[in-house]
């Protein structure tokens, strides 16, 4: 089929089936062999940076205010990180173990010679890394439950915002995926998209020290809608405007998805 033909389609409306689910399967089948060393790599870092600036930062700076209620530091970190901690555990996930499964081991190539087509195998990639993230995400909650930085009912509320904030990341990430040449290539994602929006989305200060101008950039930014959404419910509160902030990660989540398909259409055609 020549270029002509298949230009047009690669941005049509995304052709899902049933048979992502083989695919998904697949994955759980694999990481079930390697299921602790992975939880342990993704849950260390996020609980150091909670052990080492909740507690330690936490005793100099004492409570910080989140909309007028004075609220311990290591709650309000503890809120922001897990939500970080969702969108890191589902971008490392949908990048370099994607691009491995698409790339260099050419999984997706013998996947494609059964009939699973090209939209299956990438909305199975999509929510396999935001089952990933969720899976972090909740090893990480039941240590918080543990240390009894937070025991608000709300919790099981953050656990399903959490549960899509993976999905929307993980949509993300495939653009990046799709792009990319090496693994070098994500540096690129890391650098310049990630490690900003962890210091914009009020994950580690309030949004409020920062300035007017940056500070309505990064009410758009999909973290900042995540912890806007997450930090009150662990403050057994419900969030302020919630349906704003789930449509800002619905619009994320659609429009990154059906890019990152397009991308990834567009690379297996070349």
């Amino acid at each position: 089929m020549n270029d002509n033909t298949n230009l047009p389609s690669v941005w049509s409306p995304p052709a899902v089936t049933r048979r992502w689910w083989p695919v998904f399967l697949r994955n759980l089948l694999v990481w079930r062999k390697l299921a602790v060393p992975s939880l342990i790599g993704n849950i260390a870092e996020p609980l150091i940076w909670l052990v080492a600036f909740g507690y330690g930062m936490g005793a100099l700076v004492g409570e910080v205010k989140v909309g007028g209620t004075a609220v311990p530091y290591i709650l309000f970190l503890a809120s922001g990180s897990i939500c970080m901690s969702a969108m890191n555990a589902a971008s490392f996930e949908a990048l370099y173990s994607a691009f491995s499964r698409m790339h260099v081991q050419k999984t997706w190539d013998g996947i494609m010679n059964a009939p699973v087509g090209l939209d299956d195998v990438v909305f199975a990639e999509m929510l396999w890394a935001g089952f990933k993230s969720l899976f972090t995400v909740t090893a990480i909650l039941l240590v918080m439950l543990g240390l009894g930085i937070s025991h608000s009912p709300k919790l099981l509320v953050a656990w399903v915002i959490l549960a899509g904030a993976g999905i929307v990341f993980s949509s993300i990430a495939l653009i990046f995926n799709a792009l990319a040449k090496g693994y070098d290539f994500f540096t690129y994602y890391f650098t310049l998209f990630m490690t900003p929006m962890m210091f914009l989305s009020g994950v580690f200060f309030p949004l409020e020290q920062l300035p007017e101008v940056v500070r309505a950039v990064a009410a758009w930014l999909p973290l900042a809608n995540v912890v806007a959404l997450v930090r009150p419910l662990f403050m057994d509160q419900w969030p302020a405007q919630p349906l704003l902030h789930l449509g800002v990660l619905a619009a994320y989540g659609i429009a990154a998805f059906w890019l990152a398909l397009g991308l990834t259409r567009r690379r297996f055609c070349q």
